[in-house]
């Protein structure tokens, strides 16, 4: 497995399909730096290409889940903009924009699902990361911020795309316009996550049990229930329905569904190849 500056990734049981990718820069609370806009595609391809993996879990190392965006990241961002041509600079800085989006939609193009698991702080670039995720859970200490505005920013990383289908538009609205903390349970009211666990301890636990279920079922109708929600978040439900058929035309034909019949007729757990 490859050593990462930000991230960590880890395997806690022998023979499990679940991995954890930990953001692992605990004394900055796991503030995003340069170096985890660069790691995090990699290690989330590393993960999707890899047959041993199922499911993946995002959390954060320490007291935080993240902190946002590293100022220091920021800064840089803006030294690169030395060009006396000012079209130049704005270029270099879509550039360097697109660079940091990529990262995080990283999270959509992993086949695999990922599950987002929050305790205390998930700030401003933190939530760009977590709506891109596929499922939200969090500890009751967990509080949310858009904060991007009280900077003097419009939010550039996602949330602003993500979040509305999310929360709705309105509430969207609110949240990235007056940058306002707000708490788990609020988060669970505005289905921003699906579900507080008392401690983050027992949100440990109950991501594990989901993650584990999620594993036991077909990698294929998984994936595939994945990219078909995503895919036609953005399409008419005639489009949708056009999608799904062409995509089931291509894997109803697999052993799975073989499998899972046989399974179910014989009471018996169903064990599918790995993808």
């Amino acid at each position: 497995m490859e050593e990462y500056k930000s991230l960590k990734i880890i395997q806690k049981s022998p023979n499990s399909l679940v991995y954890y990718l930990y953001l692992n820069r605990s004394r900055r609370f796991n503030a995003l730096s340069h170096d985890f806009f660069t790691e995090f595609p990699k290690a989330i391809s590393s993960l999707d290409q890899n047959p041993n993996v199922a499911v993946i879990i995002l959390a954060g190392s320490g007291k935080h889940f993240c902190s946002s965006v590293n100022f220091q990241t920021l800064a840089d961002v803006f030294k690169e903009t030395h060009a006396a041509d000012c079209a130049r600079n704005v270029k270099r800085l879509q550039r360097h924009i697109k660079f940091m989006q990529e990262a995080i939609t990283a999270l959509e193009c992993c086949r695999k699902p990922v599950i987002a698991a929050v305790h205390g702080a998930c700030i401003g670039g933190a939530i760009d990361l977590i709506t891109a995720c596929d499922i939200r859970y969090c500890s009751s200490d967990a509080f949310f911020s858009i904060k991007e505005v009280d900077l003097a920013m419009t939010a550039d990383l996602g949330i602003l795309q993500r979040l509305p289908s999310i929360v709705g538009s309105g509430n969207a609205m609110e949240l990235a316009l007056t940058g306002r903390r707000f708490t788990g349970s609020e988060a669970k009211d505005l289905c921003l996550v699906s579900k507080v666990f008392t401690s983050k301890e027992a949100l440990e636990e109950g991501v594990k049990v989901v993650a584990d279920e999620i594993a036991t079922k077909s990698p294929l109708a998984v994936i595939g229930t994945k990219a078909v929600l995503l895919r036609s978040r953005d399409l008419t439900v005639e489009q949708g329905l056009d999608y799904v058929a062409t995509w089931n035309s291509g894997t109803l034909l697999s052993d799975d569904l073989k499998e899972a019949i046989s399974a179910h007729s014989q009471k018996r757990k169903p064990k599918f190849a790995k993808l």
